[in-house]
């Protein structure tokens, strides 16, 4: 099969970034073909800086496995917008609220990221977070952050500080 004959959605080069719905933001260094049990595959090999993580993914499994692009700009705006919106916290029992958010964080979801860390974002004169809350929002802001970070060739703490004065302003 021919790159060319390959679906554009589904073909990457290495020293594309990616996000993998689980990880977050990765780096393809290679592209490998192994033989598993018989079975000759052709696998994306994809590092996490921030996990010290190496990640194979096989290139049959790409659109099982959620993983996509980064976000164009249009998507960014959008996560922007939303946070900047209203807070939008359950009364549900935060055991059953936590869930709802490390799937989110789990989705790969760019909005649905956002929604985790406008949702669980404390302003200076808001009470403190519990532990497990401000865990799970620095998980979320790192994750949105990384993506950021990657679409507009920042670094980290750039991409943070900019989300920062977002929650701020809103």
């Amino acid at each position: 099969m021919t790159m060319a004959s390959k679906s554009e959605k589904n073909s990457y080069n290495v020293g594309d970034y990616v996000v993998y719905p689980k990880h977050g933001v990765g780096h393809i260094i290679d592209i490998e073909k192994e033989e598993i049990a018989g079975i000759s595959l052709e696998l994306y090999v994809i590092r996490f800086e921030k996990e010290r993580m190496t990640l194979r993914v096989p290139m049959n499994k790409v659109r099982s496995s959620g993983m996509r692009r980064l976000s164009n700009e249009s998507k960014l705006q959008e996560a922007f917008t939303t946070l900047k919106g209203r807070a939008r916290i359950k009364r549900t029992m935060w055991s059953r609220r936590a869930q709802e958010y490390e799937a989110k964080i789990n989705s790969g979801d760019l909005i649905s990221i956002a929604e985790v860390v406008r949702d669980l974002h404390r302003k200076e004169d808001q009470p403190e977070q519990s532990y497990s809350e401000r865990q799970i929002y620095e998980s979320a802001l790192g994750r949105l952050a990384r993506e950021l970070a990657a679409v507009e060739d920042i670094d980290e703490e750039a991409a943070i500080s900019k989300l920062e004065q977002e929650l701020s302003a809103a």
